[in-house]
């Protein structure tokens, strides 16, 4: 690393994420936050009122002896006190844990130990979750969040304080000190389907340059109305909470709900005029859904719909911009890249002239990376292949907030590379810089000493009107080494054949790349974030 001429600027100015909220409150004091309560009543409160709050709050962490260092584990939705914790925590020093409440118990178990958490903060809606834990853990102590009197709730937890009794009659004023920017905001776990899950520290200065990143990607300001519908437990919820408050935009925080019960989100997407939101396809397609059988289609045309997890499929983005104006975003990323790293929003001129179906199928594409960030791909032997569109290998990407180590393991060499992470994704780069996905390493079809990409296969297939969901594994073949089978789950009941699907790959895939069995579920193994378990799927098939 070279070194020039000495600055005079304020370099050691830290960025933290306590900046972020001080300016938000003191520039757009009355900026809404709005929110849903467990008991499905919505609240309003503004950046002023939550600045009290995260003062509040921070003289309470003092009182528990909630110091630099400590970590904070954290067990609740998509709350207001989920949000105040994401400022809070961070602003004493600590480290706020975010506890993924869909892990396996062990995992939850794992991820408390590793992380060494000494208090986990958990809303009374999952308190059965944190008394399961409780006998298996070693922390100091337990917060309880809710809105009811102490007085009213029952739990077998020890050493056990309540947020609100915390919160009240403490200070609204706070003497926010800096931090130094390098030590860690937040940590999160990955929840891969394979080994144990593995950590993730996020600093100030990593989450500050990431916002910046974000709001830039996705020209978000005062003027938006943002709703972190990824869950706030996971990659902390896509910096979206960050970028909000960044921003200084209306927050509308949507609290507890499930893709099956995804209504009431869509109509305060409506209603808020909402016009950022995070999700994956599997909330996103729910959520077109439910528009459909509205009386009168609502107006959308104002809202980016940042799709990430899986690529959504033609279906989903061509559903929402016919039937509302919104435009479905890609955005690419991981637990170890904080997590957006490329976005695929407006085309480059030079593709302006492209056909419209072109234009289409290139919206699939991971998109360009976000300003910040280094992504190439590479061969067997690490070599960097050409942007051509054509030569497939491993995704790499580094920048200041991508993951360069995963702490306290000894796997990092497996998915870091000279200051770049593996991310185990296969793709392409085109000649205009747009990142391609075409697999996983661990999911690629090999057959014939070919490659088939299950990604494109799996989108073409739900392009068919009668295909809600479709998932394409490589099963093992004495002849061809591996051979594509599709399994398929019919929208509203509706009858699928193999030939409705061979019909829809025809002008898209050669004869010999197409499935050898279509399987009709009810429905498809997902893990915790949304993502296909295909490892399931491949397990179910052999043992048939």
């Amino acid at each position: 690393m070279l070194k020039g001429v000495p600055s005079s600027m304020g370099d050691e100015y830290p960025l933290n994420m306590t900046t972020l909220l001080r300016h938000a409150a003191g520039t757009f004091p009355t900026s809404e936050i709005v929110h849903r309560r467990l008991d499905e009543s919505w609240a309003r409160t503004d950046y002023a009122g939550m600045l009290r709050r995260v003062s509040q709050l921070a003289h309470a962490l003092d009182s528990l002896d909630i110091t630099p260092g400590t970590t904070v584990g954290v067990l609740d939705w998509n709350h207001l006190r989920h949000l105040e914790l994401y400022f809070g925590v961070p602003s004493v020093g600590a480290v706020m844990l975010q506890l993924n409440i869909r892990l396996a118990p062990t995992d939850l178990v794992y991820v408390v130990d590793h992380s060494e958490a000494q208090w986990i903060f958990v809303d009374e809606s999952l308190l059965s979750v944190a008394e399961s834990l409780a006998d298996k853990v070693n922390v100091r102590g337990w917060v309880v969040m809710t809105d009811k009197p102490s007085s009213e709730i029952s739990t077998s937890l020890e050493n056990v304080y309540f947020y609100e009794d915390l919160l009240a009659g403490q200070s609204e004023e706070y003497d926010f000190q800096f931090i130094e920017e390098t030590s860690a905001a937040y940590a999160g776990y990955t929840t891969g389907t394979t080994g144990r899950p593995k950590g993730v520290y996020y600093s100030h200065r990593s989450m500050y340059l990431h916002t910046l990143g974000l709001i830039s990607a996705l020209k978000i300001d005062y003027l938006d109305c943002v709703m972190p519908v990824t869950p706030m437990f996971h990659a902390v919820s896509w910096g979206f909470p960050q970028g909000a408050v960044g921003a200084g935009t209306k927050i509308v925080l949507p609290g507890r709900f499930s893709a099956d019960n995804i209504g009431f989100v869509a109509e305060a997407l409506v209603e808020e005029n909402v016009t950022v939101a995070n999700g994956a396809p599997a909330l996103f397609a729910p959520m077109l859904e439910y528009l459909r059988q509205l009386p009168e289609a609502p107006d959308l045309s104002n809202t980016r719909l940042v799709s990430g997890s899986t690529e959504p499929p033609l279906s989903l983005m061509k559903g929402f911009s016919d039937l509302t104006g919104a435009d479905v975003i890609h955005g690419y990323g991981a637990s170890e890249t904080s997590p957006l790293v490329s976005y695929n929003w407006r085309l480059k001129a030079e593709l302006a002239d492209l056909p419209e179906a072109e234009k289409w199928d290139l919206k699939r594409y991971q998109g360009l990376p976000i300003l910040g960030t280094e992504i190439k791909v590479v061969g067997p032997e690490n070599e960097e292949l050409p942007h051509d569109g054509k030569s497939m290998g491993e995704v790499l990407i580094r920048g200041p907030w991508i993951a360069r180590s995963y702490p306290k393991l000894d796997d990092n060499d497996e998915r870091f590379h000279e200051g770049w992470w593996r991310s185990g994704d296969v793709g392409v780069i085109t000649p205009e810089g747009y990142l391609k996905l075409t697999d996983r390493l661990k999911d690629v079809i090999k057959s014939g000493g070919e490659w088939i990409s299950s990604i494109d296969m799996e989108n073409a297939i739900m392009d068919h009107p009668k295909v809600l969901e479709a998932a394409v594994i490589g099963v093992p073949d004495e002849k061809y080494q591996e051979r594509p089978v599709a399994f398929v789950v019919g929208r509203d009941g509706a009858e699928v054949t193999k030939e409705d699907v061979y019909e829809v790959l025809a002008d898209r895939f050669a004869k010999w790349q197409l499935p050898d069995e279509v399987v009709v579920s009810q429905e498809l193994p997902r893990t915790s974030v949304g993502k296909l378990e295909k490892k399931r799927l491949r397990a179910e098939w052999q043992s048939n």
